[in-house]
């Protein structure tokens, strides 16, 4: 993965580039301003992420993978896709949770959309989202509080621009919503029942019990089904963007995708491409996210020129259920955490440590009401300090009936397992949860890589800065979805189909001539592959980090690649090859580099990402991270497009 990192702002910077295995200093000039005593962009990334934005093209996480390429046959072939398998649309949207649903439904009055989603169009990270939506509906709040809570929570790193437009806009996108047929829960006197989670100073959480991103995900889905100029591709993964060069700016013309069922490639070429397809939660081993969330579209977006910004900034969740702790185990490992919402403590759940001594207020005026990253440190500090496994959240002392209508799918879920909510403690652990980085997209939702949007998790707008506030997620997903809808209709009118571009790119290749028992063995080492990584980042980049831990699972991880990427290849894999198992593969490879290497050249503790060795904020980081694009000339198989790059002048 070639790439170059540096901190956005300030005057002359200094990134450090590894090349070749040598580390050099390379000079990136970024002018800022000072502004109400923040550090502020004088290009914001409202201002169009491309015009500032500069490709350093050197070799960063060298792999011995490099000097196999030719060894292992690993030629692109020629061979391109046969007649019907190419798709044309004004619009592709990758994925099908809260920002690629309501961009789609909007779009769609303007042309043809295509929605491409790994599994089920319900199964989302939006699914799964308990909490709710934050959004200033109260005359007692206010948009300035919002904006407070969040900057703080983002340990100032947030761009305030950005938060400023979310905060105010929040309101009107839940109101849209509402208006769709989503239902949210209300109180006795007939408005929206407003929950407090940690880091809010106000109850400002829009929910629907427990269930809020469920009911979201229903009714978006239902007027998806609905209309008649959105198709959806259930079970198509994504495999590379298809772009082109036109002189110095990269193009975005579509997507190739594997339709896992038929095992056929599918390549979609449409005029504005959206990428809504989520984070990358699984390159940890205990995740919330559900099995789709394995980094693809950052993956993508970095191999396809896209700048990536704030990746070493990866958000625990504190409390996921600890299987271990129920009176009855679960039969058999859980694919993903099953998630203990916020909105539990915010209703007034206490944390305890096994001898059921309360430990928040040791670390935190703030108590229970602390900003995730604080709580989650916090419970690391007791298991470790404890050797234990796990801690308890309390929230039995509240009325029977009010913990049974806000917490139901929690309730049932432990029922399940013998654990009574109402009358006993909740056995919890942390878990990863949320990419508070992602592809750079200003504030239309706009990348350096023309024609292609982001929004939702796999986006960073700035608005997290260096931790997501609770129920901020959503809010953000619904808020760039809209604000790229404008922009994207007018590339849409700007251009035109070329129904012969799909003959521009090398086809990816189903690899049926290599025989099922050598794919039997490469998905055996894939899925031994996959856990090693997961232990490596658990294990190393962590909650607590340290330069020599990180130091130690880039070569880990770097080794690991070069292993289980030359076992591939001296079976007979080509470099054009696709598998669902082997591409999560790369993607999470990419995603795992790319966390370590955001997390090296920050030399601070701020927010998520608390180093032992710099264990305290510094004003003159309080920068933004950010991954330059990578060459395609060197690299592994994990940071190259599959297929070769047509060189043109324009292709609209």
């Amino acid at each position: 993965m070639a790439a170059s990192i540096a901190y956005v702002g300030g005057h002359l910077q200094y990134g450090v580039n590894f090349c070749m295995g040598q580390s050099y200093k390379q000079a990136i000039w970024v002018p800022s301003v000072t502004f109400n005593g923040c550090l502020q962009r004088e290009l914001s990334w409202s201002c169009g992420v491309s015009k500032f934005l500069q490709i350093r093209k050197c070799n960063l996480f060298q792999s011995r993978t490099n000097e196999n390429w030719r060894s292992f046959g690993t030629v692109i072939t020629s061979a391109y896709l046969r007649d019907g398998s190419t798709k044309y649309f004004d619009f592709a949207v990758i994925g099908s949770g809260v920002a690629g649903l309501r961009y789609a439904l909007e779009v769609a009055k303007h042309g043809s959309v295509a929605i491409i989603t790994k599994a089920e169009p319900h199964e989302s990270n939006t699914n799964y989202a308990q909490g709710g939506v934050s959004a200033v509906l109260c005359p007692s709040d206010s948009v300035e509080s919002h904006m407070q809570d969040t900057i703080v929570a983002g340990a100032y790193l947030c761009d305030e621009e950005t938060v400023k437009v979310v905060c105010t806009e929040g309101p009107d996108r839940i109101r849209e919503l509402i208006a769709m047929g989503a239902s949210f829960d209300h109180g006795d006197d007939g408005n929206l029942h407003l929950a407090r989670e940690g880091g809010h100073s106000h109850h400002r959480i829009v929910h629907a019990a427990d269930m809020t991103g469920r009911e979201i995900e229903r009714a978006l889905l239902e007027a998806v089904v609905n209309d008649p100029n959105i198709s959806v591709f259930k079970h198509h993964f994504a495999i590379d963007l298809l772009t082109s060069q036109d002189g110095s700016d990269t193009v975005c013309h579509g997507i190739d995708a594997l339709n896992t069922e038929t095992q056929e490639v599918v390549r979609f070429i449409s005029k504005v491409t959206l990428l809504a397809s989520g984070g990358a939660g699984h390159i940890y081993p205990s995740t919330t996210n559900p099995l789709v969330a394995t980094g693809d579209g950052m993956a993508m977006a970095h191999r396809a020129q896209a700048v990536i910004s704030n990746m070493e900034f990866v958000q625990f969740h504190p409390t996921a259920l600890a299987d271990e702790g129920l009176p009855i185990k679960p039969k058999k490992t859980r694919e993903n955490s099953f998630l203990i919402t916020e909105a539990v403590r915010g209703d007034g759940g206490i944390l305890y440590n096994l001898s059921m001594e309360r430990f928040m207020p040791l670390y935190d005026e703030r108590a229970e009401l602390a900003p995730r990253d604080v709580v989650a440190r916090s419970i690391d500090d007791q298991l470790k300090k404890r050797n234990e496994k796990y801690v308890l959240l309390d929230i039995s002392h509240k009325p029977r009936e009010k913990i049974l209508s806000h917490f139901p799918n929690i309730a049932n879920e432990c029922l399940q397992h013998g654990l009574d909510i109402t009358q006993q403690p909740i056995p919890v652990v942390p878990a990863a949860h949320y990419m508070c980085g992602g592809v750079r997209a200003g504030l239309q939702g706009e990348t350096d890589v023309h024609g292609l949007y982001a929004a939702g998790e796999v986006a960073c707008t700035g608005l997290h800065g260096a931790n997501r506030l609770a129920s901020n997620s959503l809010l953000e997903a619904l808020v760039f979805a809209r604000r790229a809808v404008q922009p994207s209709i007018n590339h849409m009118k700007s251009s035109s189909l070329d129904l012969s571009a799909s003959s521009l790119w090398t086809c990816p290749l189903v690899p049926k001539s290599l025989g099922s028992d050598v794919m039997h063995k490469i998905l055996r080492i894939t899925k031994e592959v996959r856990k090693e990584l997961q232990s490596i980042m658990w294990k190393y980049v962590g909650i607590v980090r340290s330069t020599s831990r990180l130091q130690e699972a880039k070569q880990k991880i770097g080794k690991l690649e070069a292993k289980w990427e030359t076992y591939l290849f001296e079976h007979g894999w080509q470099q054009t090859m696709v598998a669902l198992e082997a591409c999560e593969m790369r993607n999470l490879f990419c995603c795992a580099k790319l966390v370590v290497s955001s997390a090296l050249a920050r030399h601070e503790s701020r927010g998520l990402h608390y180093m032992t060795d710099f264990p305290h904020l510094e004003e003159s980081k309080r920068l933004p991270t950010v991954i330059f694009p990578s060459s395609h000339t060197t690299g592994t198989w994990s940071s190259r497009q599959l297929h070769q790059q047509p060189i043109v002048n324009s292709m609209v």
